[in-house]
């Protein structure tokens, strides 16, 4: 097979370099495309999020917590806020969210951190606490100042520099990194900010029992439908799944582009595996009167259109999960946990063996047909 295939060394070079980069493409992009489609597991069965109903930068006002509190199969309601800033640098990205921080640990209780750093939390009035991922990342540890350059909210008076005290590291249990977010005191926010004061951008509130969840997601809405700021009530797990289904859009893209790039490559491939055929119908006239099996002779070529595509295919892989680190590292704060496991290197090289098959299996045929005489006067 393989001096059949190197029969002509640098079209076959130059088709396999062809068969590495479309499954380098399916290496990477199924591992972005993975992260899109991850399953919804730090979700609490328990909570609903109470959104604005039109769109998420839309606010809410912060006196709605007394009326939904008021719900009957409420237990506990927090809320929150998106922050935004920048930290050092725009590619330091993290989730910032203004919070009351014991209403918000009680509701997310695998968010774990020592009470004295709690009561740190909720006492300090530019306290911060973050998870201790983060910190690692950058360094921190308690009592540090962390700078803050405010892009939508400046602080009264026009300065967008807020500094805030860490008093406090939790810890995530389950999913380490679904909540690896900085938590900033409300109270601190909601005073010193320029505008928006009295306003939240969602709630998050406990039920007493998830067999509640619809009936009081629909009770809260009803409070608030003919209101200037009307909500949309959701499982925290269904409005979760419904940002992955419109991600999911971008693993769509990705499989067109890939579709596309194989139906090249069978065409590219095809091809040569045609034009070797063709230049050895005499070769295999040969084999066949020195006693090789019309079988023998078109599982001869249709092995080597596997083993062109095999071998395609697995240095496109194995250049993929050399590439893979880096590509994870330089996105990982804004697309964390890309990473090619074995389940795509598995079905990257199913792909490749059935696309040898779909590529050989006509000249396979047609070598299978190959009469002797008809060869060997091909040969003259």
């Amino acid at each position: 097979m393989w001096s059949g295939l190197f029969r002509r060394r640098v079209r076959t070079c130059l088709t396999v370099f062809s068969i590495m980069i479309a499954f380098l493409l399916f290496g990477l992009l199924r591992s972005i495309a993975d992260v899109f489609s991850v399953g919804v597991d730090i979700a609490g069965a328990d909570r609903l999020m109470v959104a604005p109903k039109y769109s998420i930068i839309d606010p809410i006002p912060y006196r709605y917590i007394s009326e939904i509190r008021a719900v009957d199969g409420v237990e506990a309601v927090t809320h929150a806020n998106w922050f935004g800033g920048t930290y050092q640098d725009p590619r330091n990205f993290f989730p910032r969210y203004p919070v009351t921080p014991r209403e918000y640990f009680d509701l997310y209780p695998e968010l774990r951190m020592p009470a004295e750093q709690l009561d740190a939390f909720d006492n300090t009035r530019t306290g911060a606490v973050a998870s201790v991922a983060l910190a690692e990342k950058y360094g921190w540890a308690i009592g540090d100042k962390i700078p803050i350059e405010a892009d939508i909210w400046p602080k009264k008076g026009g300065d967008r520099l807020w500094v805030f005290d860490l008093v406090g590291l939790y810890s995530v249990a389950g999913n380490a990194s679904a909540q690896d977010v900085f938590l900033l005191n409300y109270a601190y926010f909601d005073e010193a900010r320029q505008f928006g004061e009295g306003e939240v951008g969602n709630f998050i509130v406990r039920v007493t029992d998830p067999n509640l969840a619809a009936e009081v997601s629909r009770a809260i809405d009803a409070l608030f439908e003919n209101s200037m700021a009307p909500t949309r009530t959701a499982t925290e797990a269904e409005m979760q799944r419904e940002m992955f289904n419109q991600a999911g859009r971008i693993g769509l893209v990705m499989t067109a582009i890939l579709g596309a790039v194989f139906f090249t490559i069978v065409l590219l491939t095809g091809n040569t595996i045609a034009q070797s055929l063709r230049e050895r119908i005499p070769e295999f006239a040969v084999l066949k009167t020195l006693g090789f099996t019309n079988g023998g002779v078109a599982s001869l070529v249709l092995g080597e259109a596997v083993l062109l595509c095999l071998v395609g295919g697995a240095l496109g892989l194995g250049v993929a999960a050399l590439l893979t680190p880096w590509v994870a590292g330089t996105v990982e704060n804004i697309l964390p946990g890309i990473e090619l496991g074995w389940t795509i290197v598995a079905t990257g090289l199913g792909v490749a063996m059935l696309l040898g098959l779909a590529i050989g299996v006509l000249p396979a045929l047609s070598a299978n047909r190959l009469q002797i005489v008809d060869a060997l006067r091909a040969r003259g």
